[in-house]
């Protein structure tokens, strides 16, 4: 007999009006070198996005389903400071640092321990079913506001 299998919520959370994400480094994230290999680190990225955009309450399956639209981004901008290796237990932090009714940019970095691995700002623009911008739905602008941390 099998044990009852549960769903276990996979989510960061938010400390101090930062989004925390915690991640560990797998054999497949890494090069022929052991290192992280670098576009893994937008991956890492884009997973706590996702994730704070979902404890914020913001349903980005049922917009794109419904017609209503999407978030695509628009502008990256990362720098690598230290690498990231095979075991290794990482936060990705991110915070909301510009919100108008099309956009958002969110400055995020990927820590282990007390080690700034990457920075990075990443914009994203809300588009509508034909790729172009549209304003965002006036609830999520209302849920991220709290959350604002202008630099």
């Amino acid at each position: 007999m099998s044990p009852e299998c549960r769903p276990v919520p996979v989510s960061g959370q938010y400390q101090d009006g930062e989004h925390v994400f915690a991640l560990r480094i797998y054999f497949e994230d890494t090069d022929l070198s052991g290192l992280v290999y670098h576009a893994n680190y937008l991956r890492y990225m884009e997973r706590a996005r996702s994730d704070m955009l979902r404890l914020l309450g913001i349903d980005q399956r049922a917009a794109q389903a419904s017609g209503e639209g999407v978030y695509a981004v628009s502008e990256v901008a990362i720098a690598y400071r230290a690498p990231a290796r095979l075991d290794d237990d990482l936060l990705v932090r991110s915070r909301l640092t510009q919100l108008t009714t099309v956009r958002c940019v969110m400055a995020q970095s990927v820590w282990r321990d007390a080690t700034e691995l990457t920075r990075g700002s990443v914009t994203v623009a809300f588009l509508d079913p034909n790729g172009r911008p549209r304003r965002q739905p006036a609830d999520w602008i209302d849920r991220f506001k709290p959350y604002l941390q202008k630099d």
